[in-house]
């Protein structure tokens, strides 16, 4: 009998707002929380997965950058499209009290406020992408342009 999938937060919200997805579990490595071994778990290519990184701008405060797992943020391009001079990783140990989420689960969907979002522009390439369902473990599979819009986001080359 195949395992139930609960339902986090993030799933609810767009049950709520009528949106199509899919949840798909995989299994965490504690020790591997990147985005290409979620991949790997998922069987997808890693362009279609998406990590969300949190932070924090000398001018605006925090905002949200949506990026392809094995990708890097652009600082400068991030500062520059979210109406900073300059920008940083939120330090971890801020993470959970900021967002509501842990690292390895952290999603663009129903953080504890609204945040500026940014989606790297190649998410629009894939009829769906993958992101976090709010939980280690569990990924969110959706229309990008559905997400885009859910989320408020902006489309922005974000990446070095």
């Amino acid at each position: 009998m195949a395992k139930r999938i609960e339902k986090t937060n993030a799933a609810r919200l767009l049950d709520k707002a009528k949106i199509a997805y899919d949840l798909v579990p995989y299994t965490v490595d504690d020790d591997n929380l990147a985005a290409t071994h979620v991949a790997e778990e998922l069987g997808e290519d890693i362009a279609t997965v998406f990590k969300t990184l949190v932070l924090r701008g000398d001018r605006t405060g925090l905002f949200v950058c949506v990026i392809p797992g094995d990708k890097e943020v652009d600082l400068k391009a991030a500062a520059k499209v979210s109406g900073n001079k300059k920008c940083e990783m939120i330090p971890m140990k801020e993470l959970l009290p900021s967002t509501g989420y842990i690292r390895g689960g952290c999603s663009p969907i129903g953080m504890k406020k609204p945040l500026p979002t940014y989606f790297h522009s190649s998410a629009t390439d894939h009829p769906r992408i993958y992101i976090s369902a709010g939980v280690r473990g569990l990924q969110i599979a959706i229309a990008p342009t559905d997400l885009i819009a859910y989320v408020g986001a902006a489309v922005a080359d974000i990446i070095a």
